[in-house]
């Protein structure tokens, strides 16, 4: 019977309890999640994420998970987390929880949902980027409007969610299994196509398919306004990684910043207060002018006229040069 207690508010940390696990794949694992005593949970729309807080994980001790399901009965979380081997620990967190357990989780946030406007949306995933775009195919086919949805996996068996799929989306679904090989996958130039006023495309999975999907629609001559895409995690460092001398053109600082150590990190280490939001080169908060120096750019927030006229996001674009001066 519903509890008859009034919902959770929708601001401060979540008490959770997982009520249900199981296995998709060998690799995901199902978590169905809610309030212990049985209240309502905050609200949320397609393609919105709860970030949990995962104790013990080594780096920063939360991840973020995309709700699958849709907020039909209000008193459910669903997420599904993928057991990754060389991670720092938040996966193995979650793969070890058992019914009952409980954890500590921020409010559902979206910053990726379905546009506003009236609109066909092609919604593209890879893998465990499968959980906001199935959420959105939900929300979508409840409200009749137009899709297609391409989602590609290595293997049937490797495939979360596939049997949901189907019965959701049916004929508008179209699933690829690569064997590793992506010439046996998506055609993203066929998928895409020439761009219209009434489409927008919403990807999520890999990296490599973000930045393959973001390059055939730029080639294409897609408005980047109707592209939307979410990463969890920044940019991994590389070996051309370099430690750099940091000169605050206005403050008249300098500091050194290590080569695994983002020009953010730094700053803020060093008792700056710099603005940032989502760490990911996603959103442009972070962005400040580079007034001399070399830089990577690894965001996607910037345009390149931005990047040309020298603006950089602090949190995941690397030095090329061995200093660089910035206008703080």
């Amino acid at each position: 019977m519903p509890s008859s207690k009034s919902p959770i508010p929708t601001t401060g940390t979540l008490v959770l309890e997982l009520a249900s696990a199981e296995a998709l794949t060998p690799e995901v694992r199902r978590l169905r999640l809610r309030s212990p005593d049985g209240r309502q949970l905050p609200a949320f729309s397609a393609g919105a994420h709860i970030r949990v807080h995962t104790p013990g994980a080594g780096g920063e001790p939360t991840r973020c998970y995309s709700l699958v399901n849709s907020d039909s009965d209000g008193r459910t979380y669903e997420i599904a987390v993928k057991l990754e081997a060389t991670g720092r620990g938040g996966s193995r967190f979650m793969h070890q929880l058992a019914a009952g357990d409980r954890l500590a989780a921020d409010p559902p946030k979206n910053d990726f949902a379905l546009h506003a406007e009236p609109h066909e949306a092609l919604l593209i995933a890879g893998g465990i980027g499968i959980t906001p775009i199935l959420s959105m195919a939900r929300q979508l086919q409840a409200a009749g409007r137009p899709y297609a949805l391409h989602y590609g996996a290595r293997s049937e068996e490797l495939m979360p969610y596939r049997t949901e799929i189907e019965a959701v989306a049916g004929a508008q679904a179209h699933l690829y299994f690569d064997g590793g090989d992506p010439s046996r996958g998506m055609q993203l130039a066929s998928m895409l196509g020439a761009p219209q006023a009434s489409r927008h495309v919403y990807v999520c999975g890999p990296r490599a398919l973000i930045d393959a999907t973001l390059d055939q629609a730029q080639r294409l001559g897609w408005p980047r306004s109707h592209i939307h895409f979410e990463l969890f995690a920044a940019p991994a460092a590389t070996a051309a990684d370099r430690g750099v001398t940091l000169h605050l053109a206005r403050s008249g600082r300098q500091l050194e910043v290590p080569a695994g150590t983002s020009i953010l990190d730094a700053l803020i280490a060093a008792g700056c207060d710099p603005l940032f939001d989502c760490r990911r080169g996603e959103c442009g908060v972070c962005a400040v002018r580079m007034l001399d120096g070399e830089i990577e750019h690894r965001d996607y927030a910037l345009s390149d006229e931005e990047h040309a006229e020298g603006m950089v996001c602090l949190c995941v674009s690397r030095a090329r040069s061995p200093s660089i001066t910035l206008d703080l």
